[in-house]
């Protein structure tokens, strides 16, 4: 597993720190590389809540939203994506700040169609399917969720997910 991260000292919010910068200038970037390998994705799972709770997201966000969604973009990527070959490998992205959380997940794949493959599991007509059921819960516990395919280096595929800070409830 590769990493490289980089982050500013954390500044408690509506607190300047002694070099000017707010809290609102404090991004964390983190990129992960890691081998197609459905053991691993627990502890990539692990990593990035640690830090969007850093970040101070609310408990539900880290400890539901983010893990859930996730492990199923992981997973995904991993067996279907890359048909659990071990010789191939996923890149995982993230971005977070005090404003939203920016998770790329990139697998070898040749992608899909977002909309045909996410299904209602709710529906009578799913209920029995088993397929589908992954992004049906990304798309309801984050506010984006996208694929593309990359184009560098050799057009793999792309979820992104979006999930943006929940403004305070007004007194």
């Amino acid at each position: 597993m590769s990493l490289r991260s980089g982050r500013h000292p954390q500044v408690p919010a509506g607190e300047v720190a002694s070099d000017g910068a707010s809290l609102g200038s404090v991004r964390l970037a983190l990129e992960l590389e890691v081998p197609t390998d459905v053991r691993l994705i627990s502890r990539i799972v692990q990593l990035v809540s640690r830090q969007v709770r850093d970040f101070d997201f609310p408990a539900h966000v880290c400890s539901l939203n983010v893990p859930v969604a996730l492990s199923e973009a992981l997973s995904n990527a991993m067996l279907r994506g890359n048909g659990d070959d071990p010789a191939k490998s996923v890149r995982i992205r993230m971005a977070v700040d005090d404003q939203e959380l920016i998770l790329e997940v990139t697998d070898e794949g040749s992608g899909f169609d977002l909309e045909r493959c996410t299904q209602d599991p709710t529906t009578a007509d799913n209920v029995l399917r088993e397929d589908g059921r992954g992004l049906y819960l990304m798309r309801r516990l984050m506010d984006r969720v996208e694929r593309f395919t990359d184009t560098a280096p050799a057009g793999h595929n792309v979820v992104r997910l979006t999930l943006y800070r929940p403004r305070p409830e007004a007194p």
